[in-house]
């Protein structure tokens, strides 16, 4: 099977842009596939595409106008070139369906479940005649498809192990545009890590929304059934030499069993993705996260007594629906229990069609939102750098995935606990195992030195 791009001039070529997550860079991988075995190749120069794509996302509405602003370029290569096809894919085209289509500009819309048709859709477009496929299934996981790698380092790769969430907490839009949760046969994820590491990937990353729901039933015995913390192990023992990570982790449902597997094996990386998203207990249950405060706490306490050294990194949201100043301080109070390594941090956005969007007012000013969302940035840098100064002397075993983007003659690579070093390592290439003492640190990088 061929997990690289084929480039060959003489088939009509695809460029895609690929928007949000993890799970959609390995969704525009599944497409490429799919379209390369219909007889297209990839190319990277929009003027040069048959056919061009925007991979989407909703979670936010910015993400959504970013995507408005490159339609309006798409356009212009609909002007020059004669012929030209321009898809929306993903998220955004689930959750807008035929809105997409008013403004003559874009011929093809497909939700995240349709990309299997991807190649007859494209067949029957026609000036008049623009096609759509937002059919969501309880069944599709592309198990069988061999994701086309587009990534540019031969080192890490992601591996889909589930698709949808059933969580539907009241101000995500993924349970509307991405369905409800189905796992992928365990076989066919362990098949899929062994040809990335005969291929020379090192790293691979199991992807889902909520990776901890992971459950795959077998039709015959339920004593056959696999759940995540098996599955984990299952990749894990592909090869010593491949190391592990997972994202996303829901707080309710990771189990013991998960973090126990995790210190049994040395290559399943110390790292844990635990969105909190809110530190108040009322603004908890708004969201409807099935957890609070204490409970959050007592699972981080958890995974800190099993393996001290992993890493924890979160995802906050400020300004949520009716989010009072003590519901912002409880947040912070958390954020410094914790002591995160690193978040992602969000203002809210109102998504319409979600249950927040239905039932409560986004009330909170947007200079409050601001304002506090500046408060838990700052308080995440002295956060970060605090807990990089820790490993100041410290030595780790790091893969090395690329050079650095400051100086061609260091490396970058990350430990297992997820921290970014930067270091030199005269004679080593991407893809070997080096182990490195780290020297100093910002709050976003180690810098270190080869042992």
């Amino acid at each position: 099977m061929n997990i690289k791009p084929i480039t060959d001039p003489s088939r009509p070529k695809v460029y895609i842009e690929t928007y949000g997550c993890q799970m959609n860079m390995n969704d525009s991988e599944v497409i490429l596939s799919i379209l390369q075995d219909a007889g297209y190749a990839l190319t990277e120069d929009i003027g040069q595409a048959d056919v061009i794509l925007a991979n989407t996302c909703s979670i936010r509405d910015n993400a959504e106008q970013r995507i408005w602003g490159r339609i309006d370029q798409f356009r212009l290569q609909k002007r020059r070139r004669d012929g030209v096809i321009i898809g929306i894919v993903g998220c955004m085209a689930e959750r807008l369906k035929e809105k997409l289509l008013d403004g003559h500009t874009v011929d093809l819309v497909a939700g995240p479940d349709a990309y299997r048709s991807l190649p007859d859709l494209i067949r029957e477009i026609s000036p008049d005649k623009p096609q759509i496929n937002v059919l969501l299934s309880h069944e599709e996981t592309y198990a069988d498809i061999s994701p086309v790698r587009m990534d540019r380092n031969g080192v890490s790769a992601y591996i889909s192990i589930m698709r949808g969430c059933n969580n539907v907490c009241s101000y995500c839009v993924v349970p509307y545009t991405r369905g409800a949760e189905r796992s992928r046969a365990p076989k066919s994820i362990v098949r899929e890590a062994v040809e990335l590491f005969e291929n020379g990937y090192k790293e691979v990353c199991l992807l889902g929304q909520n990776v901890d729901s992971y459950l795959w039933k077998h039709p015959d015995s339920a004593d056959k059934n696999v759940n995540f913390a098996q599955l984990l192990e299952m990749v894990a023992k592909v090869s010593p030499d491949l190391r592990v990570r997972f994202s996303t982790s829901y707080p309710k449902d990771i189990s013991d069993e998960v973090i126990y597997t995790m210190a049994m094996y040395e290559n399943i990386c110390r790292h844990i993705h635990l969105p909190v998203q809110s530190g108040s207990n009322t603004m908890l249950e708004k969201m409807r996260r099935k957890y609070n405060r204490e409970w959050y706490l007592e699972k981080v306490g958890k995974i800190r007594s099993v393996m001290p050294d992993c890493g924890i990194s979160t995802d906050v949201i400020a300004g949520f629906c009716g989010e009072t100043e003590q519901d912002h301080k409880d947040t912070v109070s958390l954020m410094e229990a914790v002591g995160f390594d690193s978040a992602f941090m969000f203002q809210y956005s109102e998504r319409p069609g979600t249950l927040a969007a239905r039932k409560y007012p986004d009330d909170v000013p947007p200079e409050v939102k601001t304002a506090r969302l500046n408060e838990i940035i700052a308080l995440q840098n002295r956060l970060s750098l605090e807990s990089n100064t820790k490993e100041v002397g410290k030595r780790h075993k790091v893969l090395i995935e690329g050079t650095s983007k400051r100086n061609e003659e260091e490396f970058t690579g990350r430990t297992s606990n997820n921290k970014v070093c930067v270091f030199a390592a005269p004679g080593h290439k991407p893809g070997d195992y080096v182990e490195v003492e780290v020297l100093s640190c910002t709050s976003a990088t180690l810098i270190a030195k080869l042992i």
